[in-house]
């Protein structure tokens, strides 16, 4: 959304973030919980600066290290202000104005909002700055007609203009009865803003300072004072306990999808569908079920995700196909396939039509173009060139209890099944590897690397060994018996025989 346009640039915005937020009975500030990617402070944050605002200002309290380390975090610019005693929205109010103040006089708009209002848009707010410069308003509310409005205060009308704001414990039970509900964000006019607060007292049910009783002292001296009504009430719900921010967290969500379904992405089930405010999506795409996309993940035209897969700051190419996977910081190229249950850790690379197949862990591993390392397999802190195939059960051993090694691997190349590469290892171009085999040297371009135990049958043991049972019944039956001769295994899939160093025969599986 574009910024605003200079004529309504708001002098400042105020968020008032200091409250306890005891009712989410957490350890952590009510405005640092998240959603879609973002804490709601990080939300209400984002959508202030797309204002441009000469002055971002959150008022801090309650965890204020915590909150101001955050905001720090996510916005350098804006300033922290701390209420150190919590007295209500005008006392907070308040003290921002003294602040900004000892930075000299401040003339024009003062936009006030909340920290626990993430799903507010920067659309709104714009407009709520629009009404309020264009009418020529001492303050202009912001209201929404919600069906249910307890626990917000009652916009009283007069004439069809703003009268008043009575909060829940002060208000009539005729005023209860009204739908019309006070958002808690405002636009004022710094000066009058001022003058109103220095005028406020705490004669209320709370005995705290409402922001809401400047409105009536500006009405009073004959000020206009103004009122926006959101279309979506949603926009201005805020989150007291977990159960509201997992509802602020569903209309959020089903914001986004409904965004990306509109931008040409099919979002096969938009109910298990969770996508933050980061993810970048290509027009055809296809999300499948039970599917998270976090962080700044980015999917490409074509390309199929899910069901039942967890990305997070994930890059995956045009036509790749990722399914019933978990996937952080890592890059899917083109036409790749990844899954399932498969464990992608940072740093993983799969190059064009690669392929990490079912029940595979990758970290900090590149995989050339069309190689494939189809199951059953950890690889880590490794280099494949192209072309190759690393069959089930291979390990590369990085780790030596102190240090992290390498394995490369070069194109083209055939490692057998339930091998071990114990790193720092290097498998030239054209390498085979049987299977079986430990490797700890260096396998030169062309060779075929055996580093396994020579095989033994000692004939007969099942029958002495294990008498009676299904298995030595099914051996009497083939025919066999104690006399037969020891044998080696002397042919493989390949149809040759490779001799180890002890002169046994070994195949390649």
């Amino acid at each position: 959304m574009p910024t605003a346009s200079a004529a309504v640039r708001p002098a400042a915005v105020l968020i008032l973030a200091a409250g306890e937020g005891k009712r989410m009975k957490s350890a952590t500030p009510k405005v640092l919980h998240t959603l879609c990617g973002r804490s709601m402070l990080g939300h209400v944050v984002a959508a202030a600066r797309e204002l441009s605002p000469e002055r971002l200002v959150v008022v801090v309290g309650h965890g204020r290290e915590q909150v101001s380390a955050h905001l720090t975090a996510i916005d350098g610019s804006a300033r922290p202000v701390v209420q150190e005693v919590q007295h209500g929205t005008g006392h907070a109010v308040r003290i921002a104005m003294e602040a900004l103040g000892a930075d000299g006089a401040l003339d024009g708009t003062v936009v006030v909002t909340y920290g626990d209002t993430p799903l507010l848009t920067a659309g709104t707010l714009d407009a709520l700055v629009t009404v309020h410069q264009g009418a020529g308003n001492a303050v202009t509310v912001l209201t929404a007609n919600v069906p249910d409005p307890t626990g917000y205060g009652r916009i009283v009308r007069e004439g069809g203009a703003v009268a008043e704001i009575v909060e829940q414990k002060d208000a009539s039970p005729e005023q209860a009865m009204i739908r019309e509900i006070n958002s808690g964000v405002y636009a004022f006019d710094a000066k009058l803003l001022v003058e109103g607060l220095s005028r406020l007292t705490t004669a209320n049910a709370q005995g705290e300072e409402y922001l809401t009783d400047v409105l009536g002292i500006l009405g009073a001296d004959g000020h206009r004072v103004g009122a926006l009504t959101v279309a979506d009430h949603h926009e201005i719900l805020g989150a007291n306990d977990r159960a509201q921010l997992a509802e602020l967290r569903r209309v959020f969500n089903a914001r986004l999808t409904g965004h990306w379904m509109r931008e040409g992405v099919t979002i096969v089930d938009p109910a298990t569908t969770w996508i933050d405010v980061q993810v970048e999506l290509e027009p055809d795409v296809v999300v499948y079920p039970n599917t998270q996309l976090c962080g700044e993940t980015r999917i490409s035209a074509g390309a199929e995700v899910g069901p039942n897969c967890t990305l997070t700051r994930t890059v995956v190419g045009a036509g790749a196909r990722v399914t019933n996977a978990t996937t952080d910081g890592a890059e899917i190229g083109e036409d790749a396939s990844v899954g399932p249950y498969t464990y992608l850790r940072p740093g993983t690379r799969l190059e064009r039509r690669a392929k990490a197949g079912g029940f595979v862990e990758m970290k900090n591993a590149v995989i050339g173009e069309g190689s494939k390392v189809p199951h059953l397999s950890y690889v880590g802190d490794a280099s494949i060139g192209a072309g190759c195939n690393i069959g089930a059960g291979t390990i590369t051993a990085n780790y030596d209890g102190v240090k992290k090694h390498r394995t490369e691997i070069g194109d083209h190349v055939f490692v057998g099944t339930n091998t071990v590469l114990i790193a720092p290892a290097k498998l030239a171009d054209g390498t085979y590897v049987a299977a079986g085999s430990a490797i700890v040297q260096e396998v030169p371009a062309g060779a075929l690397a055996v580093a396994r135990g020579r095989q033994r049958n000692i004939p007969g043991w099942v029958g002495l060994r294990r008498p009676g049972t299904k298995a030595a019944e099914a051996a009497l039956a083939a025919g066999r018996s104690a006399q037969v001769p020891e044998q080696v295994n002397t042919g493989g899939p390949l149809g040759e025989h490779a001799d180890d160093s002890s002169g046994s025969s070994e195949t390649i599986g």
